[in-house]
């Protein structure tokens, strides 16, 4: 994304009274921001809904540039990766959110597109029972699925219990924070979140400077669910934010676990009552979760085409034909934008190639701009 296009995202994510909804409709009609800049003054017939208070926000745009070029010299000096959300590097399972931030700013190694995303949530009152299934669960689930990525909010509790047991096993894990970059609440884990940096990241919709507001942290969730694949609610009582998660991710489509607890206990009455009225499915172990997911097959099948495709094609592969054929044999098929990004190929390059890959019988192209390995 280039810096004018950053410019014009951060400027219009900043103008207010002006929906998510109606943000998406314009990015989906004129496909950029510098595109609604230069037309925002004639809007009206592509929002032919919105009320004029709307029109004249997005007219205004103006008014937030000064704030957006020192939002944008900020992230430059603080090695932060702005993504529009027509970016190849925005995580692309939340792209598919009707309310996903239109910018995000990342700090971090992870590749936010990664096969396997699993967001953990749960009570900052952490329980010693909570504090056992975190790290037990993470151990195992670095057994049987390593690659997994592993998300949550950096919160006291269960939070930054699950952070900390990913970085002692060795799993990327990524923080989705309720505030802009330039500070880590709670300040006691900034150490944790330093050292995530360099195994997973940081990750906000907010700009420097914004004030720790508790409508933040709500609008956080929907990030931390609509980053990941499923989400498991470790504790709860039976009202919090874990459980405002819950629900957002089901009105995502994505799968709800939740650990069962003893019915006397605080921290596990919101758990029970998901898995009681079929929000969530029981828990019990790492081996369950990633059977039920399938992703003890994805690995399976990894390693069949990967064995196979390393004794019976990279002979005839170029370096960069291995680069496109390892990633695709991590996954059942793969957009071309996310193979561009996991490759460090260019698409028009990458393009080419595939074409190539095709008439050798390597890969085969699916509906949709997704490509797979040949069977």
């Amino acid at each position: 994304m280039t810096d004018q296009e950053t410019l014009y995202m951060m400027a219009l994510s900043q103008v207010p009274s002006v929906s998510l909804t109606n943000l998406h409709l314009l990015i989906d009609e004129l496909g950029t921001a510098t595109a609604i800049y230069e037309n925002r003054k004639s809007l009206k017939e592509l929002l032919p809904a919105a009320s004029q208070k709307t029109l004249d926000a997005l007219a205004a745009i103006d008014n937030h540039l000064k704030r957006a070029e020192e939002e944008l010299q900020f992230c430059r000096e603080s090695k932060i990766q702005c993504l529009g959300i027509n970016d190849i590097n925005y995580p692309q399972r939340l792209k598919d959110c009707n309310d996903a931030p239109i910018l995000l700013h990342y700090r971090g190694s992870a590749n936010l597109n990664t096969q396997h995303i699993l967001s953990m949530v749960g009570t900052r009152q952490i329980t010693a029972y909570g504090k056992d299934l975190c790290r037990t669960f993470v151990r195992d689930l670095k057994q049987i699925c390593p690659d997994t990525l592993v998300v949550s909010g950096l919160a006291y509790g269960v939070d930054i219990h699950c952070h900390k047991a990913a970085l002692e096993e060795g799993l990327d894990t990524v923080g989705v924070l309720a505030h802009g970059m330039d500070q880590i609440y709670p300040r006691m884990h900034r150490d944790t979140a330093k050292q995530m940096l360099t195994q997973g990241g940081l990750l906000t919709e907010y700009l420097s400077g914004t004030s720790i507001d508790k409508r933040n942290f709500v609008q956080r969730n929907r990030i931390v669910a609509g980053l990941a694949d499923a989400i498991i609610v470790v504790e709860s009582a039976t009202k919090g934010g874990s459980l405002i998660t819950a629900d957002i991710a089901l009105s995502y489509n994505r799968q709800v676990w939740a650990y069962p607890g003893r019915i006397t206990d605080t921290y596990s009455a919101g758990c029970n009552k998901l898995i009681t009225s079929n929000k969530a499915s029981l828990l019990l172990d790492a081996e369950d979760f990633c059977l039920a997911m399938g992703w003890t097959d994805d690995i399976r099948r990894r390693q069949k085409l990967s064995d196979g495709i390393q004794q019976e094609l990279f002979s005839d592969f170029s370096a960069e034909e291995r680069r496109i054929v390892e990633a695709l044999a991590k996954a059942d098929s793969k957009q071309i934008n996310v193979l561009s990004v996991e490759t460090n190929i260019p698409i028009g390059q990458l393009s080419s190639l595939l074409f190539t890959l095709e008439m050798k019988g390597a890969v085969q192209m699916l509906v949709g701009g997704k490509y797979k390995i040949a069977r």
